[in-house]
């Protein structure tokens, strides 16, 4: 076998075992605006679980579902001013955001629920109890409950932030604010969190607040 052949081979089979990779979300939007309507769904499907997390845990799990469809919603029809100068997931919590704060102003009166997703406190699966996973349930509960009380606006920061994992620069993107405002705002909201969490130390484990000297 000729040293040509055997590489034109080896190509082939490295091609044919090669994992493919996923369309990037700009181009999906570009498939979409040209009538992909399956493209859509693939960015539902890819996004629809961080959308769902972030809705939760600003207007809780009840109007999850309803903010989520309305945000997407939304974004499929204004997919032609998406104009990729962030990433399409800043783009879509931008929308989110608009959405999940406009439920609030509607319905304060929102039950708090658990958010989208559960994590485990340093314990693995295999090892956790029914009582294990009550007691993580009930602090989730109080956990939402908790966040329910920081201002609408503090809040969505906090969130983005301490519990989605984005950065300032994308919080800023997401909520069309001053970077400055955004690390006010998270400031401001992790300082009501801890004043909130201090009321019931006995949940958390907080200290006490120091006397004065």
């Amino acid at each position: 076998m000729s040293a040509s052949v055997l590489e034109a081979v080896t190509r082939f089979t490295g091609d044919m075992v090669r994992p493919l990779t996923p369309p990037d979300d700009a181009k999906l939007v570009q498939q979409t605006l040209a009538g992909d309507d399956s493209a859509f769904e693939t960015l539902v499907q890819r996004h629809r679980a961080v959308v769902t997390r972030v809705a939760a845990r600003i207007v809780g799990v009840s109007e999850a579902d309803d903010v989520t469809q309305d945000t997407f919603l939304r974004a499929y029809n204004r997919l032609g001013q998406f104009r990729g100068e962030a990433p399409f997931l800043s783009w879509l919590l931008r929308i989110a955001n608009t959405v999940a704060l406009n439920a609030l102003a509607r319905r304060r009166s929102a039950e708090p629920a658990l958010s989208a997703e559960e994590e485990q406190d340093g314990k693995p699966a295999a090892n956790r109890t029914p009582a294990d996973a009550l007691e993580e349930r009930e602090r989730r509960e109080r956990l939402t409950t908790k966040l329910r009380l920081i201002q609408p606006a503090h809040r969505v920061v906090l969130v983005l932030r301490d519990l989605e994992g984005l950065s300032y620069e994308e919080i800023a993107l997401v909520t069309d604010s001053p970077l400055g405002s955004v690390k006010g705002r998270l400031f401001r909201a992790r300082r009501e969190l801890i004043e909130i969490l201090r009321q019931n130390t006995y949940d958390w484990g907080l200290p006490d607040e120091p006397a004065p000297a």
